[in-house]
C-alpha cells in the first residue's frame, strides 16, 4: 500500500520505517527541510536501536522516501497518518496547534479525483479530537472529497520502539465506518497481533488511559518503597510477591527515581486536564503525579542527609537520558537531580552512553562537567549517583570504580546494582526501597574481582532480573 506519514519525529520516523519494512511504500513528510535532507542522506537525528539500519535498508530499496511537501505526498497515498507533536500547554492541556494546521493542509491538498482517503491520528490526542479533525477537513476541503478519520494510537517504548511496532501486544483501530476499518487492517496485515476494533473516541481514550495506568503502577511502587525504607523491608521482594499475582503482573513495578520522558508526564497531565474539563476530577492521577514529582526530591534529601552539606562536594552522575537505550532527555529525572545539586553548590560531573549531546545544551549552563568515560566521571567523587538504568552501569567494574572514587558511596536511583557485591568490594550503598549497605567490608584491592560474591536472594527473587532494554 502507498502510505504518507506527516511528521518525521520519533513516532513518525519509527512508524514510517517499520511500515516500509513490512513492504509498504512510505513517504515521510516534515516541514523541517534540514531534517529531510539529513534523512535523505541516510542519517537519523535520534538514537533508537535498530532504527538507523532499517532506514538505510528501506531507502536503498525504494520503499522509504522523505519529502517536505504534504500535497505532493498524499496524492497517490491511500492512507495519511498524522504523527506531529502534541506538546502540553502550561495548564497541562494538549496543544493541538500542529494537528489543526496539518488537518487544514491535508484538506487544501485533497481533490475529488484522488478518490477515497483514510486519515489517521497517530499522535496522542485528547478524546474527541478526531471529530475536530473531521470538521476541519470538511470546512477547508473542496466539495465531493471522500475521506474517513481513524484513530490508531501508538504504544511505543523508547529503546524498544522497532520491536514494539513489528511485534506489538495489540493493535487498536478506532473507526466509525467499516470501509475505513478494513483499509487500516490491510496496513497491518503483515503483523501477527490481536486487533481491537473500536469507535474513534474509545481508541483516543485508550492511549491516555493506558499510559496513566502504567504511571500509576510506577508511583505506587515508589510509594511502597518509602514504607520499605522506614521498616527495613526490601521493595524488590515486595514487588516480586505482588507481581506474581496474574491480575497485577511484575511489569512497571520497579522502584526508582520516577518516570520521565516525552509520554508519561505529558499524558498524565493531559488525562487530568481532560477529566477536569469534563467535570469529573481525576484526583487519583493527581496523587500519582505528586508522588512522581517528589520522588527525586526524597532521593536528594537522602544524599544531603549523608553528606550534610552539598556545597563544594564532588558528585558524579551516571545517566542523563530519561531511560536506557535512548538519547531522549525530555523530562529526565537525572537532569532535574543535576539542576538541584548544582543549585546547592555541588561540583557535578555527569556521563551517559548516548545522551551527552542532547543533555549538553541544558547542563553546560548549569556548570555540569560532561565526561565521556564513566570511571573518569566518578574520579575523586564523594558520591556516585546512578540515575539511568544503562546496562553499562549495571555491569560496572566495581574494583576499578572503588579505585577512582574519593569516598566509596553510591546512591543507586534505579536499583541496578547488587548490595552483596558492593559490600564485598567495600562500598557504602543506598538504593530505593532496599536496606542500605552501611558498613564497608574489605578496602579496595583486598578482594580479587573474581572472588566478589554474587548476591544471594531467596529463590523466588533470584530468578528475576529487571529487563534493562524495555523499562520506562
Amino acid at each position: 500500500m502507498n502510505l504518507t506519514i506527516i511528521g518525521s519525529g520519533y513516532v513518525g520516523l519509527t512508524t514510517g520505517t517499520c511500515f516500509a519494512e513490512m513492504g509498504h511504500h512510505v513517504i515521510c513528510v516534515d516541514n523541517n527541510t534540514e531534517k529531510i535532507r539529513t534523512l535523505q542522506s541516510g542519517a537519523i537525528p535520534i538514537y533508537e536501536p535498530k532504527l538507523e539500519e532499517l532506514v538505510k535498508k528501506n531507502v536503498a530499496v525504494g520503499r522509504l522516501e522523505f519529502s517536505p511537501s504534504i500535497a505532493a505526498s498524499i496524492a497517490e497515498s491511500e492512507v495519511i497518518f498524522i504523527a506531529v507533536p502534541t506538546p502540553p500547554n502550561t495548564d497541562g492541556s494538549v496543544d493541538l496547534t500542529y494537528i489543526e494546521k496539518v488537518a487544514r493542509e491535508i484538506a487544501q491538498a485533497l481533490q475529488p479525483e484522488m478518490g477515497y482517503k483514510v486519515i489517521v491520528d497517530k499522535s496522542t490526542v485528547p478524546v474527541k479530537t478526531g471529530e475536530k479533525v473531521s470538521q476541519t477537513i470538511k470546512h477547508y476541503a473542496g466539495p465531493n472529497v471522500q475521506f474517513d478519520i481513524v484513530s490508531n494510537p501508538e504504544f511505543l517504548r523508547e529503546g524498544c520502539a522497532v520491536d514494539d511496532l513489528l511485534h506489538p501486544d495489540r493493535i487498536v483501530i478506532g473507526a466509525n465506518s467499516e470501509q475505513a476499518m478494513n483499509v487500516i487492517k490491510r496496513v497491518y496485515q503483515p503483523i501477527h497481533a490481536p486487533i481491537l476494533e473500536t469507535d474513534v473516541n474509545s481508541a483516543e481514550l485508550i492511549k491516555h488511559a493506558a499510559n496513566s495506568f502504567l504511571a500509576l503502577k510506577i508511583s505506587y511502587i515508589n510509594a511502597v518503597a518509602k514504607v520499605c525504607e522506614k521498616t527495613g523491608a526490601d521493595v524488590e521482594l515486595v514487588a516480586e510477591g505482588i507481581g506474581m499475582d496474574k491480575r497485577i503482573s511484575r511489569h512497571f513495578l520497579n522502584a526508582g527515581l520516577g518516570y520521565g520522558g516525552s509520554c508519561f508526564p505529558k499524558d498524565v497531565k493531559a488525562f487530568i486536564n481532560i477529566s477536569r474539563t469534563l467535570g469529573i476530577p481525576f484526583t487519583l492521577l493527581e496523587e500519582v503525579e505528586h508522588i512522581n514529582d517528589t520522588q527525586h526530591i526524597h532521593f536528594l534529601d537522602r544524599i544531603r542527609d549523608r553528606l550534610w552539606v552539598l556545597k563544594d562536594k564532588k558528585i558524579a552522575v551516571w545517566g542523563l537520558a530519561f531511560k536506557q537505550n535512548t538519547d531522549d532527555v525530555r523530562e529526565s529525572i537525572a537532569l532535574k537531580l543535576c539542576e538541584k545539586l548544582c543549585g546547592e553548590g555541588a561540583i557535578v560531573t555527569a556521563t551517559d552512553p548516548k545522551a551527552m549531546h542532547t543533555a549538553a545544551p541544558i547542563l553546560n549552563p548549569m556548570g555540569v562537567k560532561l565526561v565521556e568515560d564513566m570511571y573518569e566521571c566518578a574520579r575523586d567523587a564523594e558520591v556516585l549517583v546512578i540515575a539511568t538504568e544503562w546496562s553499562e552501569y549495571a555491569n560496572a567494574d566495581l574494583q576499578k570504580l572503588a579505585g577512582v572514587m574519593r569516598n566509596r558511596i553510591i546512591f543507586d536511583g534505579r536499583n541496578i546494582l547488587s548490595p552483596a557485591n558492593l559490600r564485598a568490594v567495600g562500598f557504602e550503598y543506598h538504593s530505593v526501597g532496599r536496606p542500605s549497605v552501611e558498613e564497608a567490608c574489605p578496602p579496595p584491592g583486598t578482594v580479587p574481582a573474581s572472588n566478589v560474591p554474587i548476591c544471594k536472594r531467596p529463590p523466588v527473587h533470584s530468578t528475576h532480573r529487571r529487563p534493562l532494554s524495555c523499562i520506562r
